[in-house]
């Protein structure tokens, strides 16, 4: 069955920087757009970014642009989100996400994302 792993969340100070990871199996994603959500308590699970994964196209939210990488490395089945400059309203459970071929990068809602992952807690303090 399809399944997508995250790892690398933890607890970071401000300012400080983590690498989340999320392992893609049961198919080949090599014509999805790959994305990365988050949740914070009492707010709506949110875009963060998204990638092509032929060809590598990347999208961003305005809150994240320009500390945020997303990656991908398709000999490993695996997205990564490297996270720099972290700030206390990063903090939120991350989720990967999968959305089948057909649909821009840049649709940000979590509609037409097919598989999730089962998110992975990022905290960081001031």
């Amino acid at each position: 069955q399809v399944q997508l792993v995250e790892s690398g969340g933890g607890l970071v100070q401000a300012g400080g920087s983590l690498g989340l990871s999320c392992v893609a199996s049961g198919r080949t994603f090599s014509s999805y757009v790959m994305g990365w959500f988050r949740q914070a308590p009492g707010k709506e699970r949110e875009f963060v970014a998204a990638i092509r994964w032929r060809g590598g196209s990347t999208y961003y939210a305005d809150s994240v642009k320009g500390r945020f990488t997303i990656s991908r490395d398709s000999a490993k089945n695996t997205v990564y989100l490297q996270m720099n400059s972290l700030k206390p309203e990063d903090t939120a459970v991350y989720y990967c996400a999968a959305k089948p071929p057909g649909y821009s990068i840049a649709a940000v809602t979590t509609t037409r994302y097919d598989y999730w992952g089962q998110g992975t807690q990022v905290t960081v303090s001031s």
